[in-house]
């Protein structure tokens, strides 16, 4: 397979290529610590061509960037919406099938679309400090009806705050909004963006546990050699976000393209993955730091099918809005 990604770049490598492979995706992933800084690199040296990232907020910005451009969208890859926005991703009329070999690529619960390529996954944790919080909740309801004080992101405009929408639905059904009443009593506030709740409250004291993932933690492990922020194991079992990419319509480099997101799930891509995007890599080869083994491991994984979330989110988030307020 490696062998066949290789000679199919340099074939391409040896046209001319009059525009750069244009990526659109969401902000954090193209910062200069995140995965795309690396991964542009090394695509670039083995294709001899130009890739340019553009940047957004995240994957709901993504979609309705796509939205508005159409057919005109410079766009010849999405990268980085999740799971929950693939039937929306495909109304936009831009989502083509792709030609990469995902048969070697592992995702819970599997993978079976030929028109979305996983590049990786995690389950959302609200996470806390163990020096500041000594006996965790072990459960969505025990954290609800807790007095610890919470901060999460706006369904609206958070893919991570979505999570939590999912999650709080396929735990507690129809009871759903009384729950959201309920935390509502705990929540210190509701963010736009998960690093305004992290960063800007969570890290500063101003909340004993934040909506996060289960795979937070490795980094505070692995750039500050500290242990004491950890995710609480919930008994229900956590929701899940896979990330995908796709190649567009409007593409007119669709055989480039391919290759880049055959590049993206290659065991040398992946392994990047996990200490820059701080989520599961996709690919079994692909390498793990050691602080990844000291995540929790989710007692069961929660996730909706892709239709039911599209259809029923603006009822989800019309009783979420109604119950926090």
């Amino acid at each position: 397979m490696q062998k066949q990604l290789l000679a199919s770049i340099a074939l391409v490598a040896g046209t001319a290529v009059a525009n750069p492979l244009t990526i659109y995706t969401y902000d954090s992933f193209v910062a200069e610590w995140g995965p795309g800084p690396q991964i542009e690199a090394n695509f670039e040296q083995k294709c001899g061509c130009d890739v340019e990232f553009v940047a957004l907020a995240d994957g709901v910005s993504l979609l309705n960037r796509l939205r508005i451009e159409g057919d005109d969208t410079k766009a010849d890859i999405v990268l980085g919406i999740d799971n929950a926005l693939l039937a929306d991703a495909r109304k936009t009329g831009q989502v083509a099938e792709h030609t990469v070999d995902t048969s070697e690529l592992v995702v819970p619960g599997g993978w079976a679309h030929n028109d979305f390529v996983p590049f990786d996954y995690g389950q959302f944790a609200f996470v806390y400090d163990s020096e500041r919080v000594s006996n965790p909740p072990t459960s969505l309801a025990e954290l609800i009806d807790s007095d610890l004080s919470v901060v999460y992101m706006d369904p609206r405009t958070s893919t991570v705050g979505a999570g939590l929408l999912y999650w709080m639905k396929s735990v507690f059904g129809e009871q759903a909004g009384d729950k959201w009443a309920a935390l509502a009593d705990n929540t210190t506030t509701v963010t736009q963006g998960w690093s305004d709740a992290y960063y800007g409250i969570f890290m500063e004291g101003g909340a004993d546990a934040v909506l996060s993932y289960v795979t937070s933690p490795a980094y505070h492990i692995e750039y500050e050699d500290e242990t004491r922020f950890k995710a609480m194991p919930f008994s229900e079992g956590h929701y899940q976000q896979i990330e995908v990419a796709f190649v567009t319509h409007a593409s007119q480099q669709a055989e480039l393209a391919n290759d880049f997101l055959q590049y993206l799930v290659s065991p040398e891509a992946q392994s990047i993955i996990p200490t820059t995007n701080w989520m599961f890599p996709v690919h079994p080869e692909a390498e793990l730091p050691a602080s990844f083994e000291q995540l929790i491991t989710p007692a069961d994984i929660l996730m909706f099918d892709e239709d039911d979330v599209a259809n029923e989110r603006s009822n989800w988030v019309r009783e979420w809005l109604n119950a926090a307020s």
